[in-house]
């Protein structure tokens, strides 16, 4: 417990620096190589076979497709970067399609989907923080994914009674998932009164109650969705990067679906 609180005391104040401080081409980097490794360790736990540069080939991609939003053109570097990542993975699939072990559809389409997905999610962050207003925007996905997790958490510790509800997360109860939305909204009001009253912003305070029950909604499912992945493949961690916390892919599992909801949220019905 102590290293992993260590662990979040020393990176968190950087990552939050990266998001609000430097140009945003410095979160496109720093996104880059944590969509690198996050690629990594989903191949890895996936047992995605290590030869033929299927790595490479898809860490490369998630490099490529934050820089491709942060410049401007990032449906169309996303476009080009899936064109030729599938191109590479089905020719080296069609060169091993004869021997012993063949590369088969599922290990292309988890290479498509660490490589290209994944990224394409998270450089919605990218996209927030270039625009109008980007310093406050970037952080709605973030509020959401962290406060989620703390809210569900504390909320299932102290109410929880109705647990196994899912066994993708057995000790996770019906209240934690409640407690956990419920919290997403009000850590986003309270922010919202904080743009009010230190940013001087107008701001709804009802579309960001919505924000949040959305948002907090689909950061708990997206953290399903990767334990169901460790589930299958019989794994606790994605890796053992960050002493405490597992993998880059742990500790940004449910920001992969919380960043692309808010961002949809943000561009159809702005808060302010």
């Amino acid at each position: 417990m102590l290293t992993r609180i260590i662990v979040a005391v020393v990176l968190a104040p950087f990552f939050f620096w990266v998001l609000l401080a430097p140009p945003a081409f410095c979160l496109a980097l720093l996104l880059s190589g944590i969509c690198a490794l996050a690629s990594y360790e989903l191949l890895k736990a996936t047992r995605v076979a290590h030869h033929n540069l299927m790595y490479v080939f898809t860490a490369l991609a998630a490099v490529v497709v934050p820089l491709g939003y942060w410049s401007g053109y990032g449906s169309l570097v996303t476009r080009a970067v899936a064109l030729i990542l599938m191109s590479a993975l089905f020719f080296v699939a069609i060169l091993r399609y004869d021997e012993e072990k063949p590369l088969g559809l599922e290990q292309v389409m988890v290479c498509m989907f660490g490589g290209l997905l994944i990224p394409m999610f998270l450089s919605s962050l990218v996209v927030l923080r270039g625009m109008e207003h980007g310093r406050w925007l970037v952080l709605l996905p973030v509020i959401c994914a962290f406060l989620t997790d703390a809210g569900a958490y504390f909320a299932g510790v102290f109410l929880g009674r109705h647990r196994g509800i899912t066994r993708v997360s057995p000790n996770k109860s019906l209240e934690g998932y409640i407690g956990g939305i419920l919290s997403g909204a009000v850590f986003l009001l309270l922010y919202g009164l904080v743009l009010r009253r230190f940013a001087g912003l107008t701001v709804s305070l009802p579309i960001l109650a919505l924000y949040g029950l959305l948002g907090s909604a689909i950061t708990e499912l997206g953290d399903l969705s990767f334990s169901l992945i460790k589930r299958q493949y019989g794994i606790k961690d994605y890796g053992n990067l960050l002493p405490g916390h597992g993998g880059m892919l742990d500790r940004f599992d449910s920001m992969t679906f919380a960043a692309p909801m808010l961002l949809l949220l943000v561009e159809i019905i702005p808060a302010f």
